[in-house]
């Protein structure tokens, strides 16, 4: 086949000298990695690959798990975690610094008249109300 005056033959790059070091440096790094690996380390190693692999192949099949990593890529929903991981922080510094409740009619009043009381009821009946929802929908498609 030959090259005419308007085409150029395409020629693959060549190695240069300093590139072609650096594979043999690389070669010599992963025979040496071989030779100090005892035949247990080795047996070790590709028992946890071969674990990795199936754990990732259960994972990969798991449609729940995919659906929430898919929620979890949206921005809004990162926002909302760390909203969320931040009041459960708050929640727990709290709790730790005040007495146990006494509990009683009176204690619960006085629950009812703090300022988030209501916007926690709300949420937690919201949440109730779209979870609800989503299970039975979820049961009408034949999920479990």
């Amino acid at each position: 086949m030959s090259v005419t005056a308007n085409e150029t033959a395409q020629i693959p790059p060549t190695l240069n000298e300093a590139a072609v070091r650096d594979l043999v440096e690389m070669i010599h790094l992963l025979a040496s990695a071989k030779d100090a690996m005892s035949d247990a380390m080795v047996i070790r190693l590709a028992r946890t690959v071969s674990e990795g692999v199936a754990l990732l192949d259960r994972l990969t099949r798991n449609e729940g798990l995919m659906r929430l990593l898919q929620a979890l890529d949206r921005q809004e929903n990162q926002y909302h975690l760390i909203s969320l991981s931040e009041a459960l922080n708050q929640v727990s510094r709290e709790l730790a610094t005040v007495p146990p409740a006494k509990g009683g009619i009176a204690g619960i009043l006085r629950l009812a008249c703090e300022p988030g009381t209501q916007e926690g009821i709300r949420s937690l009946s919201l949440l109730g109300k779209y979870w609800g929802e989503s299970l039975r929908e979820l049961h009408r498609r034949g999920g479990t």
